[in-house]
């Protein structure tokens, strides 16, 4: 009992309450230790058990989540994982929170609620172990789950690289992140020129939130940050984010780059993988490309990265300390993929070397 999950679940709606702690309780590592319908309630609750992790919705009566967010962020640092509504409005709404220090994102459809969520169980497992074990101080051991689906690699969308592409003078820049990576991603984005070598990124985000979570870096950033589609060129002084429930692919059609957005079944579990993009790096871009892995749990884009390491691209890794889970890079190095490893405000070096 005492190395279980402990989860407070926080959702005005009644039924939403009831279908997570019910979905919850299939798995041994997690432990509702309460549900409540405002923050106002949850506090009161927690004052007398802290949770090791919340599950917040962000739409309340009394206090909305953003406001419950930043005050526990300034008061007592807790892992947070948003539950929002699939929908453009709460995507948007989702972005505040990210910003705010939420560490992940679950999605709720307005209808067939039970069915979704017990259907996406596995996300849900995946991101409340991710936030319990996130590094609180970059926010300003659990069982295998029951019947776990099928682990597909890379191969279930393309095959691997069998040579390197001849260099050319364009340069592409690929990077991979999960868990603590909206936060990291803007961190990075922001420090950049307008000027610099092309980017292809995986977030591991649902659909209709990577559209959001674009558009706020685009106001943010010197470079263009935009949601990928289908034959969008990659330059320099863009960043081109794939789409949440979609994989991304880069081409090479003589010395130029292009993505193409792609369906197909979720590899190493995501669905962007970013073992996928960088496979397809390894295979178009060769030596041309700079691939970076940064946090995020699980290991996604280990493989990947490898594969790029081998066709000649230069290879780094965000370091543990800064990372707010030390997972995705930790499984790269353990591959030797990794050619550099570097705190998180050495990453845009990193890039404008490329």
């Amino acid at each position: 009992m005492a190395n279980r999950i402990k989860v407070m679940v926080v959702d005005d709606s009644a039924v939403v309450r009831q279908v997570l702690t019910s979905i919850l309780a299939d798995d041994p590592g997690i432990e509702v230790i309460g549900a409540a319908p405002d923050p106002i309630f949850a506090l009161d609750k927690m004052n007398k058990n802290w949770p090791d992790v919340i599950v917040l919705d962000v739409e309340m009566p009394r206090m909305d989540g953003i406001t419950f967010l930043r005050k526990l962020m300034a008061e007592r640092p807790t892992p947070v994982v948003i539950c929002s509504t699939l929908t453009e409005k709460g995507a948007e709404t989702t972005m505040q929170a990210m910003a705010a220090g939420a560490v992940a994102i679950v999605t709720k459809p307005k209808v067939g609620l039970k069915q979704y969520l017990q259907e996406s169980s596995e996300e849900l497992f995946q991101a409340i172990r991710g936030a319990a074990r996130a590094n609180l101080r970059r926010i300003k051991a659990s069982p295998t789950p029951l019947n776990p689906a099928p682990k597909l690699s890379a191969d279930a969308i393309l095959a691997p690289a069998n040579q390197a592409m001849a260099q050319t003078t364009d340069h592409v820049v690929a990077i991979g992140t999960s868990t603590g990576g909206t936060q990291a991603l803007e961190e990075v984005l922001t420090a950049l020129p307008r000027v610099c070598a092309g980017m292809v990124i995986v977030q591991h985000m649902p659909e209709k939130f990577t559209g959001a979570f674009a558009a706020r870096l685009d106001g943010l950033c010197q470079v263009e940050v935009r949601e990928a589609q289908n034959g969008d060129r990659v330059i320099p002084g863009r960043a081109l984010i794939a789409p949440g429930g979609r994989h991304m692919l880069l081409r090479r059609s003589g010395a130029q780059y292009h993505v193409e957005v792609v369906d197909g079944p979720p590899v190493s579990r995501h669905r962007p993988s970013v073992d996928v993009l960088f496979r397809s790096v390894a295979k178009s871009a060769g030596k041309n490309a700079l691939g970076i892995i940064m946090t995020g749990m699980g290991d996604d884009g280990a493989r990947g990265l490898k594969e790029m390491h081998e066709m000649g691209a230069r290879t780094v890794a965000q370091d543990e300390a800064t990372c707010i889970v030390y997972g995705m890079p930790k499984e790269a190095v353990k591959l030797g993929a990794v050619d550099r490893i570097v705190p998180l405000e050495r990453i845009p070096q990193e890039i404008l070397a490329a």
